[in-house]
């Protein structure tokens, strides 16, 4: 499979955007994006036009790196949401919310959706009392995401649940610190989504 080997803060810093890739880096003064706001390479600091294609090509590669999926999964993704009800960019956004590794992450299990999806390929989730190492995996409203009895002590969840205050659990969500147990309760509405995102843009992009 296809991967992006190079410093994650980049990506950032090519959206000018913070995609908060790093966990809790992302919020203290080491932040990459915090330092040099600016496109990286030799010509980052000057000015560039932009044209109608590329301010969507901008918002949909913006999304597609925050949820860390490659080109066909996230076409994949779009077309579920095209054939539901609704509108199709609120349709996508609570498609990509409903991953597995986003809701570890949600949850404050994970400092990342990469280190998300690390610890659910090694096994240390349950769902629903069964054990899911597919970070992809979709969850539904009332779902029970829980770490496993051994996986309890691992460093890496440990750290992650004592530095989630910085950015909160969602309100469509439940945590019990004390089980290690996170429920869906609901799916968020589009206005609870606070993350700079246009997804009209991406609709248009790809309705070409």
């Amino acid at each position: 499979m296809a991967r992006y080997r190079e410093s994650v803060c980049r990506l950032c810093r090519s959206e000018g955007m913070k995609l908060f890739l790093k966990g809790d880096r992302c919020y203290s003064d080491k932040c990459a994006f915090e330092r040099r706001g600016y496109v990286p390479g030799e010509h980052g600091q000057s000015r560039r036009k932009r044209t109608d294609y590329g301010v969507q090509l901008r918002e949909k590669q913006k999304l597609k790196r925050m949820y860390g999926l490659l080109e066909k999964q996230f076409r994949g993704y779009f077309g579920k949401a095209d054939m539901q009800k609704g509108v199709t960019g609120t349709n996508l956004l609570i498609l990509l919310e409903r991953r597995l590794d986003n809701m570890v992450y949600r949850l404050g299990l994970a400092n990342s959706r990469s280190d998300a999806r690390q610890l659910i390929k090694h096994n240390h989730f349950l769902v629903n009392g069964k054990k899911v190492n597919i970070p992809s995996y979709l969850l539904s409203v009332g779902d029970q995401i829980q770490v496993k009895e051994k996986s309890k002590k691992v460093n890496r969840i440990l750290e992650a649940m004592e530095t989630v205050v910085r950015r909160g659990i969602p309100q469509w969500l439940e945590l019990d610190k004390d089980k290690f147990t996170g429920i869906v309760s609901r799916f968020p509405a589009r206005e609870e989504l606070t993350m700079p995102i246009q997804e009209q843009f991406v609709v248009e992009l790809y309705s070409k």
